[in-house]
Formats: structure tokens, C-alpha cells, sequence
């Protein structure tokens, strides 16, 4: 092991030695500016910061501008582009007194800017420039600036130049291939070299920045915008590679270099810069963009596979590696993220056998080097033809870089950068490599805890949801619900299928406005009361008014849309109600796609006093419904009619007999800017349907016999003959109590299928017949249900309709 160099063990020299060193090696030859854009990397590799800012002062001599920041945007700590000098900021306070301010998130809850910053976790160091100005730091380390942090603060402000920015009016010669774009008009002077490298003749450039811009190649033309776009920008380098389209039709890389320089004195700002072909230049790894790329692709990670994946973008290309791994250290083992390439013959034997599934994980300790470097927390590099343990030397034979990801104090994961052939380490690459992992390590920590938080709303949304679908007569149905990623809110959007008697079910989609746990709170209650309103019996019509009265009187400032529909799985015919919400699609078996064309009514919770009209449906065995919510079909790209034709296409191209792939196919596009709840149902028809008959029960001296006759002739005409006595004494028992103890009428329901026998007896009262604990051998009433419950097979009684049902079945011989 004596050949290993490591980060962590080369000299053991302080990081404040080791800055020093790396800034002699910042030439004299260098532009001013390109030598600050060195110093502010030095800052995010050995002082460990996440953002590194020059403020220095304007043209006018009253406010302090920024020319120059390296690391994460600037706008997640609330930085300005530009301070007075007269004022309180601590840039401001630092430039006027000479002395640097240390800020801890405390003391930045009384800045003035307080109000402006996204959050206030985080440490702020400002230390003045000797020729004026100051440097900006900002540190998300739990105990924020150590000594070793100050003393390289203080060393890089010391070689720190900052070069005031030229006067918008000057217009010195501009080196070749350069530009210079007046930001108010958009006209643009260029030379010769630029427009050959454009393919644009002078006669044929009238100026107009949008003539080159047509040149572009549609894909790269939102990020070259974003930089010619004085509103997207701040002061400040900036470099970007895009391709234009040569005449010949192939495309060609170019790379712009460009300064935003403000304005003054009535000069509007001005984009100066140089483009180049970037066929003919050096990749760069030491180039502080890769890590501005890095840190602002790391800002907008949300979980850990997001920031996984934005560090194998950012690293593998640029460093030319063969390999790149990322892994979270859980206690001791390692929990692998990401392998790219992500084929199992591109990594180690024991990558493939002991890490076996998806998220493999193995323990630290089966590869000791990798354990030590954990332990010591800095970033290590062997060359090629280091001896290490079998699972690391694969990974890297012409060698490896072992990145600890560490935040907060402690090591959360790995990142292992691996090449085949020979790799040199220089010094430059060494530097990208530190600040990477130190940004990596903060981004981790934070998705950790967005991951954690995104798992609580997810467990929040599925108690709310139905757990699992019933198993349906005739009929398959399969859910699917996508939380947003755009927020940690929970949201309102619902789905149920809802069993109910004589073989019908309720289908109802629904989306309750907003995203918060209001929104979540009225959708549990939304869903609960239509299931109510729907097991009572109610007609779609009726259950959707009902919801309707229920959420007026609530009064609540939300409102919600849905959608219902009661299906006849005997019949094959359905009825459905909207409430604001979008109409059903429909596939039937020929392929053939509609959207159930209806009147709807208004959302629920708007107008007491609504109409919520029924439309029908004709369902064949094989045909499809889908219901679903707007997150499905509309964005701020695609309106609502062409989201649903475009739903309508889908499903049409989609095989039926799969469901849940039917329903992994529609969500491939899905706008995960809002939730999405997604209901398919395939009505294929009853194979075996019941045998049903019913009697108005009279109220007459002779009712119970007339019930008990009524019955005996529907079981001679279904043939049958066993327990037939059985079914009588029920019978006579469930219409006795119905006529002693309720008013108004009773109805005897009698339902045959597959030799199961269901008597139901519906009556006006809610109240449910109570079974008695105990009977003396004197009393003369009080054993009807006893009697009922000895002879069948289960009984119980359900609410419909202001009344009750009680129900006895009974499994014939």
C-alpha cells in the first residue's frame, strides 16, 4: 500500500497550507478575471463552503456590485446582485469597516434582508479585499466556520483581485471570436472570426442578436435564452456549450464565455464574451463551471436518486471514467444508489453475487480500504496498479477515486469514480473532485430529509385512500395514485369502488382544491360521506347532492370536483353524475374510444341549492372505463380537451386484458406538477346472474302468510325443495318483526344465486332490531331474531334510505 495517494494522507498539511499552495499555481499570465474564478473554486474545495461571492464597488461609487460567485445559486441564501454602500447589509458593513463579519443563522434573523432569505440555516462570512470590496461565503456546516475554515477564507480574500466592471461605454477592441450584446435592444456586435464560426457572411448579418439565435438547434436553444435574457441573469461570468446548424446541415459545438456587465449613466447592460469551437478545446475538469453545473443541478435535487444521478452527469463525461457508483452509508453497510453504466458485467464479481437485487447492499467492512477512507472522511485516489481488495481494484484498474460524502459533521454515503486504462491525478482534477464530494455531501443531507419527510405524506395520502379494491361481480378494477414532486404537500385528489346491493358498484374519482392538510383532511371526509350516502341506496343523483349539502354546511373556504358512477353489473348499464369534474373515457372491445359526452353540475361546496343531472352508459363485456383527475390531462402545456383526446388515443392503443400495465402505461407522461389519481375499470359481465323476485308486504291481518305464500311459489318456480322450511320460518320472522316494530311499508327481496339464498326485508325505521341476551322460559316474544340467526348461514341489517334492510342468507342443500 505505499504507492497509495490519498487526499487525506498526502502530507497531512493543513488546508490552509495546502490552499496556499494551490493558489501558486494560479499563473501571473492569467486573466483578472479568470484568475477570481480560480480563488472563488479554491474556497469551495478547502474551506468547504457551498457558495463563494466578490462584491466589489460600481461605477457610481455608491453601491457595492457582484462580479463574480462560484458554488450554489445565489438565490437560495437571498443574495443580491448588488448592495448601497451607505446601508446595513453585512457586505456593506464589512467593505466600510475593513474588518470580515462571521454570522451565525441567529445574527442573519436580524438583517435587514432577513425577510428576503428562503431560510436562515446557514453561516455567512463577509471579509473585506485589500483594494476594496469584500468576499462572500456561505457554510451549511452544522458548527458553520471552524478556525481552519477562517484562515482559508482570510488567504484567499488576501490573493483575491476584483477588477471593478468597465464602463458600459467602452468599447475597446474585444478579443477575437467575441461578442458584445446590448441588453435593452438585443443588437450585437461581432467580428469576422465569430461570424465564420456562425457560417454567417458580414453583408448578411444585419446585428439583431435573433439572427444567430435561428442558428441554434432547437433542444439548446432554452439554455442559450436563458443566458442572452437579461431578466434570468445576474452579474456575473457565465459559460455555456450549444450547437448551431452549419449550412451543410451538421451541427456544430460552440462554447460561449460571457460577462454580464451593468449598466450606468444611461448605458443599458451589456453581454461581452468570446465563442469558440468547442471541438478545439481541452475539456477543462479544473474549469469552476463544471462545479457551478454541479451545485445548481444539486440545488434542484429533490431525493437521493435525483442527486445520484445529477453527479453522474455532472463527473462521468467530463473525467472520462469508466465507472461511477454512488451509495448511502446505513450503520455499516452501504446501500448502493446508483451504478452507471448500470449493466452487472460492467462491475466486480462481488458486485454481482453478493449485491444481488436492485439496491444492493453490502457491509463496510468486506472492503477494509474503502472502510478507512470512510473513517478518515477525506477524499482518497489510488493510481493504477495499487493492490486493494478484488471489489474495489475492479472497479477502477487504471484507477479510482474514492469520494466520502460528508455532512453535518458525519459521512452519509460514497462515491466511487472508476477508470480502465492508466489515469493521471493532477492537481486540478484533484480540486474538482474535493469540491464535489463537500457539495454532494450537503446535497445528500438534504434529500435525506426530503426523502424522509416525501415518505410521511406518502403514508399520510395511502391512509386515506383505499388500501386495497374489492373483488368485483363480472368487473376488474385497478387504481393508481402519483403524489406530486413538485412540493411535500399532501394532496386531495381520491379514488373508491364502493360494493353495493343487488350486484351494483359505485366508481368515484374526485379532487378536493389545493395541496395541504386541509385539502387532505376534507378528501377523507368527502370520500367517507359519499360511501355512506352510496351503501344507503341512493341514486347517483341523490348520493352527489347529498355530498354537495354536506360540504356547503361545513363552510369551508374549499371546494371539490368529482366524479360518480353506478354500474349494473347485471345489466351492463351504468348512470353517471359529474360535479365539476372531467367525464368518463370509455374503451370499448373493438378498440373504439369515447368521452362520455354529459351535462355536469357545478363542483361540491359551491351552490346549495345544485342540479346534478344523471347521464347513462352502455357497457359491453369487455369495454373500459377510466376515470381521472386533471393532473392526468392538463399542464401548462397541454389544455384540458387535448389531454383527454390524448388519454382517449392512449387507451386506445392499449390492451385491455392487462390492466395495471394499461395503467402504467397512461402515467409514462403524467405532469407531476399536481397529483394525478387514475381508476380503470374492465366490465366483462356476470358469467352466472341471480334470480331475483319482490313483494310489497301489505299491511293486513293476513301479511305474514301472504309473505310466506309469496315465497313458496319462488322457490317452486327456481325448484327448490330442501330447506324450504328453513327459508319459511325466516321469512315469516324478519316480516313480523318489521310490521310489529316499524311504520309505513316493507318489502320482501328474495335473490338466488349459486345456491345461496338472500331474504331481505326493508322497512322505514333506521332503528336495528336488537337481539336479546337472554330469555326466560316465560316470555312470550323476544326469540324471532335468535330463530333467524339458528337457521342462517349469516344476517345483519344495512341502512337504505332513511330505513334499514335486514338480510338473512342461506346455503340450500
Amino acid at each position: 500500500m505505499t504507492d497509495v495517494v490519498s487526499e487525506g494522507a498526502a502530507g497531512r498539511r493543513t488546508r490552509s497550507s495546502r490552499a496556499e499552495l494551490a493558489l501558486k499555481t494560479l499563473t501571473a499570465d492569467l486573466d483578472p478575471h479568470e484568475r477570481l474564478r480560480r480563488i472563488l473554486e479554491q474556497a469551495l474545495v478547502f474551506a468547504g463552503v457551498t457558495l463563494a461571492a466578490v462584491y466589489a464597488p460600481g461605477e457610481g461609487g455608491d453601491e457595492l456590485c457582484l462580479i463574480e460567485a462560484a458554488g450554489v445559486p445565489r438565490t437560495l441564501y437571498g443574495l443580491r446582485d448588488s448592495y448601497p454602500l451607505a446601508g446595513t447589509a453585512p457586505a456593506a458593513d464589512a467593505h466600510r469597516s475593513g474588518q470580515p463579519r462571521w454570522l451565525t443563522p441567529e445574527d442573519l434573523t436580524h438583517c435587514a434582508d432577513a425577510r428576503r432569505l428562503p431560510s436562515q440555516e446557514f453561516f455567512l462570512a463577509v471579509l473585506p479585499l485589500r483594494d476594496g470590496g469584500c468576499l462572500v461565503a456561505v457554510s451549511e456546516h452544522e458548527h458553520g466556520f471552524g478556525t481552519e475554515d477562517r484562515e482559508c477564507l482570510t488567504l484567499l480574500a488576501d490573493a483575491a483581485a476584483s477588477p471593478a466592471p468597465a464602463p458600459a461605454g467602452d468599447r475597446d477592441e474585444l478579443p477575437a471570436s467575441s461578442f458584445s450584446l446590448a441588453m435593452d435592444s438585443g443588437r450585437v456586435e461581432i467580428d469576422d472570426e465569430m461570424l465564420e464560426l456562425f457560417g454567417i457572411g458580414r453583408d448578411d448579418f444585419d446585428g439583431n442578436v435573433e439572427t444567430l439565435l435561428a442558428l441554434t438547434v432547437p433542444e439548446d436553444l432554452p439554455s442559450l435564452m436563458s443566458v442572452v435574457e437579461a431578466d434570468h441573469m445576474s452579474i456575473g461570468d457565465r459559460e455555456l456549450e450549444f450547437r448551431i446548424l452549419q449550412p451543410s446541415g451538421v451541427p456544430r459545438w460552440l462554447r460561449l464565455r460571457g460577462r454580464l456587465l451593468p449598466g450606468g449613466d444611461g448605458h443599458a447592460a451589456r453581454l461581452v464574451g468570446t465563442v469558440a469551437d468547442a471541438s478545439k478545446l481541452r475539456p477543462g475538469v479544473n474549469d469552476v463551471a463544471r462545479v457551478q453545473r454541479l451545485a445548481a443541478a444539486l440545488a434542484t435535487a429533490g431525493t437521493v436518486r435525483d442527486v445520484s444521478h445529477a453527479v453522474v452527469t455532472a463527473l462521468r463525461k467530463p473525467l472520462q471514467a469508466d465507472r461511477i457508483a454512488l451509495a448511502e452509508l446505513e450503520g455499516d453497510r452501504l446501500v448502493v444508489t446508483v451504478l452507471d453504466p448500470p449493466e452487472p458485467d460492467a462491475w466486480p464479481g462481488l458486485w454481482r453475487t453478493e449485491w444481488r437485487s436492485e439496491w444492493p447492499d453490502a457491509p463496510v467492512r468486506a472492503m477494509p480500504t474503502l472502510a478507512a477512507a470512510l473513517t478518515e472522511g477525506r477524499a482518497a485516489i489510488w493510481p493504477a496498479t495499487t493492490a486493494l481488495e478484488p471489489a474495489l481494484s475492479d472497479v477502477g484498474p487504471g484507477g479510482l477515486a474514492v469520494l466520502p460524502l460528508a455532512a453535518g459533521g458525519r459521512v452519509g454515503g460514497v462515491c466511487l469514480i472508476g477508470w480502465d486504462d492508466p489515469h493521471e491525478f493532477g492537481p486540478d482534477e484533484r480540486a474538482l473532485l474535493t469540491a464535489a464530494a463537500g457539495l454532494t455531501g450537503q446535497a445528500l443531507m438534504r434529500a435525506h430529509a426530503f426523502d424522509a419527510e416525501h415518505e410521511l405524506v406518502g403514508m399520510l395520502q395511502r391512509t386515506l385512500l383505499p388500501r386495497r379494491l374489492p373483488r368485483l361481480p363480472g368487473a376488474v378494477a385497478i387504481a393508481r395514485y402519483l403524489p406530486t414532486t413538485a412540493g411535500l404537500e399532501v394532496g386531495g385528489d381520491w379514488y373508491d369502488v364502493i360494493p353495493l346491493p343487488d350486484n351494483h358498484v359505485a366508481l368515484v374519482i374526485g379532487d378536493v382544491q389545493g395541496h395541504n392538510a386541509g385539502a387532505a383532511t376534507l378528501m377523507g371526509q368527502m370520500r367517507t360521506a359519499l360511501r355512506a350516502y352510496a351503501v344507503e341506496g341512493h341514486p347517483p343523483d341523490v348520493v352527489v347532492s347529498l355530498a354537495n349539502r354536506l360540504l356547503v354546511d361545513m363552510e369551508t373556504d374549499l371546494f371539490a370536483t368529482c366524479c360518480y358512477v353506478d354500474v349494473d353489473m347485471e345489466e351492463g348499464s351504468a348512470w353517471f353524475v359529474r360535479a365539476g369534474h372531467l367525464p368518463p373515457v370509455l374503451r370499448h372491445p373493438d378498440g373504439r374510444t369515447e368521452i362520455a359526452e354529459s351535462e355536469g353540475g357545478p363542483p361540491l361546496g359551491v351552490v346549495r341549492q345544485a342540479d346534478f343531472p344523471m347521464s347513462p352508459l352502455r357497457l359491453t363485456p369487455g369495454t373500459v372505463v377510466a376515470l381521472t383527475t386533471d393532473g392526468l390531462v392538463e399542464s401548462a402545456e397541454l389544455d384540458i380537451e387535448d389531454g383527454l383526446a390524448r388519454l382517449a388515443g392512449q387507451l386506445a392503443d392499449c390492451d385491455p386484458a392487462h390492466l395495471g400495465l394499461v395503467a402504467d402505461t397512461l402515467l409514462t407522461d403524467a405532469n407531476r406538477s399536481d397529483d394525478v389519481a387514475l381508476l380503470l375499470t374492465r366490465y366483462d359481465g356476470m358469467s352466472l346472474r341471480p334470480l331475483r323476485e319482490s313483494w310489497t308486504v301489505w299491511r293486513v291481518p293476513e301479511a305474514v302468510r301472504h309473505a310466506r305464500r309469496f315465497t313458496r311459489r319462488a322457490l317452486r318456480a327456481w325448484r327448490v325443495d330442501a330447506d324450504a322450511d328453513a327459508v319459511l320460518l325466516v321469512v315469516s320472522e324478519l316480516v313480523t318483526n318489521a310490521l310489529v316494530h316499524t311504520d309505513g311499508q316493507v318489502r320482501l327481496d328474495l335473490t338466488l344465486i349459486n345456491n345461496r339464498l338472500r331474504i331481505t326485508v326493508a322497512d322505514t325505521s333506521p332503528r336495528t332490531p336488537v337481539k336479546p341476551t337472554s330469555i326466560g322460559w316465560e316470555a312470550t316474544g323476544g326469540r324471532g331474531m335468535l330463530l333467524v340467526e339458528a337457521m342462517s348461514a349469516s344476517w345483519g341489517t344495512v341502512p337504505a334510505s332513511g330505513g334499514k334492510q335486514v338480510w338473512s342468507e342461506i346455503v340450500l342443500e
